[in-house]
C-alpha cells in the first residue's frame, strides 16, 4: 500500500516541540516501511489547494495524517483532516471535528463538562467559566500543544481577579493566541494512551509522571521545560512509572472508564492520549485529550506501547488498519 505521511512544513526557527513532528514522520515512514508499505512524507503547507496537489502527486492508498500545525498555526490543525475527508482520501486519526474539538481545550472542557465527566473548573478572559475553586489557576493556552507557554509563572493565586486578568494577558502575548485559567489540582499526574486494534480500542498501560526532587510547593506541572529541554531540571526529573502499588488498583480501574469514555464521547479514532491529575483525595480530573499525540520512539504513547508489547511498526499497523474510508462515490 501506497501511504503519504502528512506533517507539517516546518517554519524557519522552529521550536523544538515543532521539529519533533518531522522526526515523528520520518518514524512513521520507516514503520510503514517495515510493515511492507511504500511511505512517502508531505508536508502540508500553504494553502490547502497546494498541499492536496503535493499529495496527489504521490498518489496515495491511504493519507497517515500528522499535522498539528499548519502554517504554524495550532488552530488550524483540524483542517487537514477536514480536507482530506473533502477529497474523499483514506487518513489515519481522529476526523475534523473530532480534532477541532479536542484541540480547542475550552471546548473540549464544555463538551467533558456537559456529559458529566470530571474537569477541572476554568475561567476564560472575559469572565465566562465554569465551576467553584478556592485553590490557585494554571494559566494555558487555548490552542497550542506540547505544554507551550506552561511554566512558574502560569500559577496565580486564587482570590486576586486583577492579576489574573493580567497573568493571562502576559500570557496571551507571550504564546501568540488566546490563554484560559483552570484550577490547579494538587497531586499526581497520569497519562492513559489509546490504540485501535482488531478487536475494538485498546487501552495501554497507563502511566504516572513523577516529580522528583521537586521542592515543597513548586508548581509539579510537565511544563514545556520539562518536555523539550534537554538541559533543563524538569526534563531530567519527570520519568514516566508503569508500576503501582495494589492500593491503586480502584483508581487506575476509574482512570481506565474515564479515558474510554473519552474516546467515545469524542469519537476519536486510530490512537489518542488522555491526560489526568489526580486530587490528595483521590478524585480524578481530566485535564486534556489528545487526539494525535506523538509517535516518535521517545514520546509517552511509544513507551506505554512498549509496556504492552507493541513495537513502533505494530502501533503504526494497527492506526492504519483504523483509518478513515472515503465514503462511496467519491473520488
Amino acid at each position: 500500500m501506497r501511504v503519504s505521511v502528512l506533517h507539517d512544513a516546518l517554519p524557519p526557527g522552529a521550536r523544538p516541540d515543532q521539529d519533533d513532528n518531522l522526526v515523528q514522520a520520518r518514524e512513521v515512514a520507516a514503520a510503514l516501511a517495515a510493515g511492507g508499505h511504500l511511505g512517502a512524507l508531505c508536508p502540508w503547507e500553504g494553502s490547502p489547494w497546494a498541499s492536496l496537489e503535493r499529495l496527489a502527486a504521490q498518489r496515495p492508498d491511504a493519507v497517515f495524517n500528522l499535522v498539528e500545525e499548519p502554517l504554524g498555526r495550532a488552530a488550524r490543525i483540524h483542517t487537514a483532516p477536514i480536507w482530506l475527508a473533502h477529497q474523499g482520501l483514506a487518513f489515519t486519526g481522529a476526523g475534523g471535528r473530532a480534532m477541532l474539538v479536542t484541540s480547542h481545550k475550552l471546548l473540549a472542557k464544555r463538551a467533558l463538562a456537559r456529559a458529566g465527566l470530571p474537569t477541572p473548573a476554568w475561567r476564560a478572559p472575559i469572565g465566562k467559566g465554569h465551576g467553584e475553586h478556592e485553590g490557585s489557576w494554571l494559566i494555558k493556552a487555548v490552542w497550542e500543544h506540547g505544554s507551550l507557554g506552561i511554566d512558574d509563572e502560569s500559577l496565580v493565586p486564587a482570590g486576586r481577579p486583577r492579576r489574573l486578568s493580567k497573568a493571562l494577558a502576559a500570557k496571551q502575548a507571550q504564546v501568540g493566541g488566546p490563554c484560559f485559567a483552570e484550577a490547579y489540582i494538587e497531586g499526581r499526574e497520569f497519562n492513559l494512551a489509546l490504540v485501535a486494534g482488531p478487536g475494538g480500542v485498546r487501552l495501554l498501560p497507563p502511566a504516572e509522571i513523577l516529580f522528583e526532587g521537586y521542592a515543597s510547593g513548586q508548581l509539579r506541572v510537565v511544563g514545556y521545560r520539562a518536555k523539550w529541554e534537554a538541559a533543563s531540571y524538569e526534563y531530567h526529573h519527570t520519568p514516566r512509572c508503569f508500576e503501582f502499588p495494589d492500593c491503586d488498583r480502584a483508581l487506575l480501574d476509574r482512570l481506565r472508564d474515564l479515558a474510554h469514555a473519552c474516546w467515545k464521547l469524542f469519537d476519536l479514532r486510530g490512537w489518542a492520549r488522555v491526560d489526568f491529575r489526580v486530587d490528595r483525595r483521590g478524585n480524578p480530573w481530566i485535564l486534556e485529550v489528545n487526539a494525535n499525540p506523538c509517535l516518535a520512539a521517545d514520546a509517552g504513547f511509544s513507551a506505554a506501547a512498549s509496556q504492552a508489547g507493541l513495537d513502533q511498526a505494530a502501533v503504526v499497523a494497527d492506526i492504519l488498519a483504523d483509518r478513515h474510508q472515503p465514503k462511496q462515490g467519491r473520488a
